[in-house]
């Protein structure tokens, strides 16, 4: 199983190999899944970090304030992403 937290406020200039470099010191990062815009070619500041144990997730919500780039992070803890809101045929 894994623990997303997601990241807003990201500062353009920040990569997800960036962003996975800075939360690793909190844990074992996953995945880092950075959404880019096709028709800017920029990244849309937000994204999902994937962690291995609920506790690397802990040690992240711990820190008061997280900085990247002179810009402060928004984090949110993302429990479970829903992927569709359809129901299964037969229910």
């Amino acid at each position: 199983q894994l623990f997303d937290i997601f990241v807003a406020e990201i500062p353009w200039t920040v990569s997800s190999k960036e962003l996975k470099e800075y939360f690793s010191q909190f844990g074992s990062v996953q995945r880092c899944q950075l959404p880019f815009d096709k028709d800017t070619g920029f990244h849309r500041r937000y994204c999902w970090i994937k962690f291995s144990t609920p506790q690397d997730v802990q040690n992240v919500l711990q820190k008061d304030s997280h900085i990247l780039e002179g810009s402060k992070l928004a984090l949110k803890l993302q429990s479970r992403r829903r992927r569709s809101q359809r129901r299964n045929p037969g229910e």
